[in-house]
């Protein structure tokens, strides 16, 4: 299954310059303004408008000048940070469960370990059933292979040298050598998929999140009698994964 890569980190990039920018006039800019001053395409900046407005980043005013938004505001502000960042996240991962019919996952790398930090799941979409956990099964996962990809050589070493590649079924990678060997080759922005290799009857892909030092990924899984559906799934994810790394990066 080949799934072709799309430019989240780059819809980021340019939506931060149009934040930037709606915040450096307090009382508002105007689309033409946007546009002059982050040379966007008229159609791009209409993209990008829209996502911040519906993310809550901007709001439009009465004359249609963009002003900074609330929950730009409270992510911004340092006692209502980790709280406002947690929920926004959490309702992007709501959306997106909603929207490929599957159970979402927000995953880190943090202090050398794996670490699924948020997910959205419910009764039409299950989360997997975490038999071993994520943490030492990087090797079997569409997450932590994913995570893995986007550490440099030493580092992936090192993590595997912490933890013993297990044979988790028939299709789970155990030798080192082999699985180092697709981390290399596994271009950064295309999603990583486990076919069964954690758990027999459940498909998963992941989309890299490249927002300044974090390492995280975005995840779906399926079982395995939808595993047609999960191709459009990762690139589902793939194309919604702007406003994470936007959330991520602010």
């Amino acid at each position: 299954m080949r799934i072709e890569p799309t430019a989240p980190y780059h819809s980021a990039q340019d939506a931060l310059r149009v934040l930037e920018t709606v915040a450096r006039h307090p009382a508002g800019a105007t689309d033409t303004e946007l546009a002059r001053r982050t040379g966007l395409g008229t159609e791009r900046l209409t993209a990008l408008l829209r996502m911040l407005r519906r993310e809550g980043y901007v709001e439009q005013i009465a004359d249609g000048a963009y002003v900074t938004g609330d929950t730009l505001r409270r992510i911004t502000s340092a006692h209502d940070r980790e709280r406002t960042l947690r929920e926004k996240l959490q309702l992007t991962l709501d959306r997106l469960r909603d929207s490929v019919g599957a159970a979402v996952y927000l995953s880190r790398y943090l202090d050398g370990e794996v670490r699924v930090t948020q997910y959205a799941a419910g009764p039409a979409a299950p989360a997997v059933n975490e038999w071993v956990d994520f943490r030492y099964s990087a090797h079997a996962t569409a997450v932590g292979k994913s995570l893995l990809t986007q550490l440099d050589h030493n580092a992936r070493r090192d993590h595997l040298s912490r933890h013993k590649m297990a044979r988790l079924t028939s299709r789970t990678i155990t030798s080192d050598k082999l699985l180092l060997s697709r981390l290399e080759s596994q271009p950064p922005t295309v999603p990583v998929l486990d076919l069964q290799e954690y758990a027999v009857g459940t498909v998963c892909a992941a989309v890299p999140l490249t927002a300044g030092s974090t390492v995280g990924c975005l995840a779906v899984s399926l079982p395995l009698e939808h595993a047609h559906r999960l191709k459009r799934a990762a690139e589902t994810l793939n194309r919604s994964a702007a406003p994470v790394v936007l959330s991520l990066t602010i």
